[in-house]
This record gives structure tokens, sequence and C-alpha cells, in this order.
């Protein structure tokens, strides 16, 4: 259990009483260290209302076999709170399918999936993006344009067919996608998410979108002026959230920084500034996305970053940490940092047997736990991983309604 560290209001430029995380367990979902398994990868869990009035943990995942090549993508739920998972079933409209006019062997699979229940509809939306695979690889060199597929799930349990979340704009023509990232359902039920997009070879941008949700159908009505970054392929995997009056963005990018920005409406974005600790100092990432942890007492982010624990770990992609954002300043509060999930191994001498954690989802589990979850990666010691469960919990209440 990690240490249990007290953040007074006054120091994170807040007025309420002191906030605290009380403790943080890990629980492994499903093993596969030894290689004796499946190593499922993307894990990313909701809940949806259950029969009975408890909630049910809905989850997304897939295997993953090599960088970037990702197997069908399955569902699992927990009838008891995430302690307990049925097996994972796949979901078939997010089945690899022939691309049309083509006689090579290409196909056209899904990853970066994230499933969100939607109350308004009382459905679930799991939104990816499709990606291109030929002859069990990751068809690096044949990837056609790549937009975001999406599937519904109605309260009976039935999954739709697979459809396209259409984006008419030219400046998508290569590439635009949600992958990964977090999304607001409104009060209206409209949906407030954000893409990366660009033309090829091009620094990619990141801009607000609002879209119409009907329970079947996903249908842009607006998107905003775009945040601009001209380093290696540009703003990445953005995530949104909404804390207070604000919605908040924090995004993935290739210049050893990740970037916040805050926004009224969720499009018109004000001038992104790199994630700092509170005295100023930046913290190094390596091109790794970060997620919200959106608690009624606080924000807060998780994220990696470079440490003496990990200096040669890829992309220093473990341990998992958490820290509490000053939401005036834009920063995060150092002194409220701690381990979500641990580095298991030596991330110096022994990098290669340190699980990546890099691909992680946070879920709003009910009103006094978050969960984190996360798949584990060795890819130079057999692609073996475990999934892990994370639980977070607060000393107060959450007060966020779960729907």
């Amino acid at each position: 259990m990690c240490p249990v560290i007290s953040v007074l209001a006054e120091e994170a430029g807040e007025s309420a009483a002191p906030r605290l995380v009380a403790s943080i367990t890990k629980q492994t979902l499903w093993q596969n260290r030894d290689g004796s398994g499946r190593t499922w990868f993307h894990p990313r869990a909701c809940m949806v209302p259950g029969d009975d009035g408890q909630p049910v943990a809905l989850m997304t995942l897939q295997e993953i076999a090599g960088s970037d090549y990702f197997g069908p993508v399955h569902w699992s739920r927990s009838l008891d709170f995430g302690k307990t998972w049925s097996e994972p079933e796949p979901i078939p409209a997010l089945d690899r399918v022939a691309v049309p006019n083509r006689d090579d062997g290409l196909k056209a699979g899904v990853c970066d999936v994230v499933p969100e229940y939607h109350a308004q509809t009382d459905t679930v939306l799991a939104l990816g993006h499709v990606v291109f695979y030929k002859s069990n690889r990751f068809a690096r060199e044949e990837q056609l344009a790549r937009y975001p597929v999406y599937v519904t799930r109605d309260a009976e349990g039935n999954w739709s067919d697979r459809k396209i979340l259409q984006w008419d704009d030219p400046r998508g023509g290569f590439i635009y996608s949600n992958n990964c990232g977090q999304r607001v359902v409104m009060p209206d039920g409209k949906i407030a998410l954000a893409f990366t997009f660009g033309p090829k070879s091009t620094a990619r941008m990141v801009a607000g979108v609002h879209a119409d949700y009907d329970g079947s159908h996903l249908k842009i009505s607006e998107v905003g002026p775009p945040l601009h970054h001209p380093h290696g392929r540009g703003l990445l995997e953005p995530s949104v959230t909404r804390h207070g009056d604000r919605y908040w963005i924090t995004i993935r990018a290739e210049d050893g920084r990740g970037y916040v920005s805050t926004s009224e409406d969720g499009l018109e974005w004000e001038e992104k500034q790199p994630w700092t600790w509170d005295d100023g100092t930046p913290l190094d990432m390596s091109t790794t996305q970060q997620h919200w942890v959106n608690h009624s007492d606080g924000l807060f982010l998780v994220y990696t970053r470079k440490d003496p624990s990990n200096l040669n770990v890829m992309r220093w992609r473990s341990p998992l940490w958490i820290a509490r954002v000053d939401r005036e300043k834009r920063c995060l509060i150092r002194a409220t940092e701690q381990v979500v999930l641990p580095l298991v191994g030596d991330g110096v001498d022994d990098p290669q047997h340190v699980a990546l954690m890099g691909n992680f989802h946070v879920t709003h589990a009910s009103e006094d736990e978050t969960w984190v979850t996360v798949g584990e990666w060795m890819p130079r010691a057999g692609y073996r991983g475990d999934v892990l469960l994370a639980r977070i919990r607060w000393s107060k209440p959450n007060r966020l309604p779960l729907w």
C-alpha cells in the first residue's frame, strides 16, 4: 500500500478542506508474465447500471503480439465491482475485415477502443479507430487513411455493427482520431472529445469536437480551432475532461513533454503549456499518453515520466504516477505525487524485463474509488504481461455522478 498523502487546499490554490488519497492497491485480473496465456492489452472499463441497482463494470480489451499489432477487440464484465471478470468474448463488429477491392490480403482491424456509458440513451459507446494489417503484421508501409470507428451496446447487451465517425474536412484525409482518449458526456447528451489529425508527413494538430449521439449514431456537430506543435508527429492522443466550470485537455507530444490546456466550451482552447511541477520545473516525458482522474475534491493526472529508477526503460513507461493538478497554475503539485502501479524489476540494468505500462485507462468506479487499468507488455521478453487494476480509494466521497 502506498503512503497516504494529505494536500492542504491552500497549497493547491483552492478553498475547501484538506483532501487525500487514502490508499492505492494493486490487483491482477489476467496473468501472462510466464507466457502461458494471452497478453491482453488496452483494458478499458466503464460502469453501467445493473439489474439490481448495482453497477456493472464493462471492459474492452484485445491481445497484443507486436508493436501496433493487435488482435480482435473483446469484451468482459464484472458483477462484483472488479473482483472477478468474465472470460473475454469477441465483439464481432470489431474483428478484422478484408479491405474491399484489394487482392493482396490487406485487412482493416480496430484498436485503441474506449467504452463509455451514455446515460441519456442507456447505451455504451465504444469508440476506437481503424488500423491495417497484412500477413500477420502491422502494415507499416501500407496504412490507408485512418479514422474513428465505433460500436454501441444497448441495455440488453446487443452490440451494433461497426460504424465510421465521418469527418469530411480535408485536414483529416490522412488521419483523424480520438484514439485512447477520454471524453465528456454533456448534460444535453452531446459528447465533447478531441481529434488528433493532420496530413501525412506533417505534425498533427489537436482540436476540440462536439458530437451528437442518439444511442445508435455518432455525428460531428462542431470542430474548434486547432492547437499546433511542430515537433515530430505533433500532438497525439488527447484526453478531455470537465472539472468545475472548465474543460481540460492533456496531450501526448514528441519533444520530451506533455501538454495541458483549458477551455470554457471544449472547442476554443487556450494556448497549451507543458506540464510542470509547481516550482516551474518541467516533467521529462517521452511520447506517452496521460489521463485524468476527475475527483469532486480535485483534479488529478496519471502519467509516466523520467525517474532514476527507470532510466533505461523504453519511453520511461513504468511506473505509473498520480499527482494533483493546481487548477490555477495548470501544473502538478509535486508534494502530492505517488505511484499508482509500481515498476517491477530493474529499470536501469535489466530494462527488457520491466513491463511497459504506457497504454492505460482511468475509470470512475464509485463515489469513493477510481480505477486505473493497464495491460503490461514486455516487447523484448516474449511479449508477455499481466492485466492490472489499481484501486485508488479516496478518504472523502467522490460526489461525481456515475450516470
